[in-house]
């Protein structure tokens, strides 16, 4: 074999690996914006927002406060 020969099927080795390494990555990044689009979907529908979280838990404290105040003004407590 001459030199223009491996040459020519190391080159063709190496563009083969490249191709399929170049299609592995496209179609893993295709799966991972599938994925993606998916947890924007699912996310809201089963986590709360930080905010709404935060303001339930203010009304929450607001309400128990009240009961508490109510306790301590009853006239027949011991």
């Amino acid at each position: 074999m001459d030199l223009q020969t491996l040459l020519n099927i190391g080159l063709g080795l190496a563009s083969s690996v490249t191709g399929w390494f170049a299609r592995e990555l496209w179609s893993a990044v295709k799966e991972l914006k599938t994925d993606l689009a998916k947890l924007r979907e699912d996310l809201p529908k089963e986590y709360v927002v930080k905010d709404d979280y935060r303001e339930d838990i203010r009304e929450l404290k607001k309400m128990i406060e009240k009961i508490f105040d109510k306790l301590d003004n009853k006239s027949d407590r011991v």
